[in-house]
């Protein structure tokens, strides 16, 4: 499959898989069901602000298309609030520095779309886990952080899913999060993105604590998140 062809099944399954659904400006945005997270389709880019005000201070502008794929932004919701103009707010989270940062968008030019997918990574155990709808359904060891570079703790989330090529560090897939390297600005030409790839070209032992930040997956599980973890899957590492 060609890379073009690859990002564009990337993007439906992305929207597919979420359930996107049309919402009005301003109109009542039903609850999520129990185990799902809420999602923010980003039809144009949208200016984040600290507070569900367009006069409060302006934090970041979120682009309508990943850098990497060019796949649709999907943000997780954390609240919702009707501004003073009829003008419904959603507190998102954000990509980038700082890490974990939060901020309000107007819901215009947005979709409303869910997820039953999360996962967790427990640095202690050197485990990420996959839940659905709350449930546990698979378990896989990883190579994480070394103590001089290690993985940040946080909340954060899936911005985008990248196929690699064969012979690039990281084959055959990542995930790259919403996090950021509390160590290193740059990398390898990049802004210092956290993700969860494969052992292609770089290598490392599942358990063990050898990387630059990112958690390393042997080719199976990699592959099994490839084709199943969409843009905004909520991603949370503790200590």
């Amino acid at each position: 499959m060609s890379t073009a062809a690859w990002h564009r099944r990337l993007a439906a399954l992305a929207i597919a898989g979420a359930a996107a659904i049309a919402t009005p400006a301003g109109a009542a945005v039903p609850d999520a069901p129990a185990g799902t997270q809420r999602l923010a389709l980003l039809e144009r880019a949208r200016d984040a602000y600290l507070r569900p005000d367009t006069r409060s201070p302006y934090l970041t502008t979120v682009a309508r298309r990943r850098p990497i794929t060019g796949t649709r932004t999907m943000l997780p919701v954390l609240e919702l609030r009707a501004g003073r103009d009829g003008t419904t707010w959603l507190r998102v989270m954000l990509p980038g520095r700082p890490n974990g940062r939060t901020g309000w968008i107007s819901s215009r030019f947005t979709k409303v779309a869910r997820t039953s997918w999360r996962l967790r990574v427990d640095l202690s155990q050197r485990r990420v886990t996959v839940l659905r709808a709350g449930e546990q359904v698979r378990t896989f060891r990883a190579v994480i952080g070394s103590p001089s570079t290690p993985t940040p703790a946080g909340r954060f989330f899936v911005e985008e899913t990248i196929r690699f090529r064969r012979d690039q560090v990281g084959a055959p897939y990542a995930l790259a999060l919403s996090a950021r390297s509390a160590v290193l600005e740059q990398f390898a030409g990049g802004p210092g993105q956290i993700g969860i790839h494969g052992l292609g070209n770089v290598g490392g032992v599942p358990g063990t604590a050898a990387s630059h930040g990112c958690m390393r997956l042997r080719d199976g599980p990699i592959r099994w998140l490839a084709a199943r973890m969409g843009p905004g899957v909520p991603v949370t590492i503790v200590a």
